[in-house]
């Protein structure tokens, strides 16, 4: 597969930009009229959580975007125009990203996509909502990029909402009754907690009991969750995020023998299955994608096959598979708004449409714009690989 014919800048460019490991197109001369589109070229603007490369889950990612952004564009971009990507990084930090999404609108792009985590997620949606720029593809499961509907917001994949009630069906499915959730201490945190006592609800299960963290959590508040566990006789436990705590609360779980199911969402699941290595055996994680090292479905042959030609010596992950899908989201999104692009094309050709990529659904329209709600579940094997 050929690569896209976009002029790249200087290595020594890349390296000054400390976006490691992708340097992306530098902005051009914007018209005011309908920023970041030219004869050639439609320009979006990505901050994302890479921390300057050590975020493993924000490379694949972008591994993955980059990806699907070379294959969209070897067969000849959106009606001849080339998509090109501005990225900034974001370091998991809400104010970054906001004032990376800034940045992005007053340089001239199109418009904003793919962040991932909720808290730079919901920051850049701020950013979209004040300028009435297009927020594309959010990969992060916040209830906040969803209810109310936003109008400029679409998310691709499905939001925890969906993963929650997937966790505890899968445990009842087990006879499992009791469940505990790890959740921050702030509105997000609520939110969440709230959907998951309505999954349980929904299914015949007594309340969630939750565990509350700030954004300083001592060893002897895990030692106090352990017992709280323990005391309440909890059968299952699973999380929103927060995945440096949980890994901790998780290693704590299992030095003290406690007899428990331990399940996750899909964000970060990877990387959390290995740094736990083998204590990660059993884990239950939701995925908002398919497993992407099987060829079983026509998403997956095809991200393998343009995944290998853009990167022949990195390993499939979740991660790359989500940013694969949302990069051809928006293309496909893109290609619905017409030759004559525009953020008021591209709004009028998504607000009330049905559509897939490559078998992988996706819904919106005026009252509530879903994206996908595919949700699937793997258990890490003792090997450490996620068998769905």
């Amino acid at each position: 597969m050929t690569r896209r014919s976009i002029r790249w800048p200087t290595r020594r460019a890349c390296l000054a930009a400390s976006l490691a490991p992708w340097c992306v197109a530098p902005v051009t001369a914007q018209t005011a009229v309908n920023p970041g589109v030219t004869g050639r070229q439609i320009l979006i603007g990505q901050s994302l959580t890479l921390d300057a490369g050590k975020n493993d889950y924000g490379v694949a990612v972008r591994q993955g975007v980059e990806a699907a952004l070379r294959q969209v564009n070897a067969a000849g971009g959106i009606h001849g125009r080339q998509l090109a990507i501005q990225v900034m990084d974001d370091g998991s930090k809400a104010p970054t990203a906001e004032a990376n999404a800034r940045k992005l609108v007053a340089d001239g792009v199109f418009l904003l996509f793919g962040s991932i985590e909720g808290g730079p997620s919901t920051a850049v949606m701020k950013v979209a909502v004040d300028n009435g720029v297009p927020f594309f593809g959010p990969m992060a499961g916040s209830p906040t990029l969803r209810r109310p509907r936003q109008p400029l917001v679409f998310p691709v994949r499905a939001e925890h909402r969906e993963e929650f009630g997937a966790i505890l069906a899968h445990a009842q499915g087990l006879g499992m009754r009791r469940a505990a959730f790890l959740q921050s201490d702030s509105e997000v945190g609520r939110l969440h907690l709230g959907n998951a006592q309505i999954a349980a609800r929904a299914l015949g299960l007594g309340e969630v009991m939750p565990l509350v963290i700030g954004s300083e959590v001592s060893d002897a508040q895990l030692d106090g969750f352990v017992k709280q566990l323990r005391d309440a006789n909890i059968e299952l436990l699973f999380n929103h995020g927060s995945a440096g705590v949980y890994e901790r609360l998780i290693r704590k779980v299992r030095s003290v023998r406690l007899r428990l199911a331990l399940y996750g969402v899909n964000s970060g699941s990877a990387q959390l299955a290995t740094r736990l290595g083998e204590l990660a055996q059993g884990m239950v994680f939701t995925q908002v994608v398919p497993s992407p090292w099987e060829r079983k479905t026509a998403l997956t042959r095809d991200y393998q096959d343009a995944f290998r030609a853009a990167f022949n010596d990195q390993e499939f992950s979740y991660g790359s598979l989500e940013g694969y899908v949302t990069l051809r989201a928006l293309a496909e999104s893109l290609r619905r708004a017409g030759p004559d692009l525009s953020r008021a094309s591209l709004l009028r050709a998504l607000a009330d449409v049905s559509f897939d990529i490559a078998g992988f659904r996706l819904r919106y329209n005026g009252a509530e714009h879903v994206g996908s709600t595919y949700v699937d579940t793997a258990i890490v094997t003792r090997e450490g690989r996620f068998r769905h």
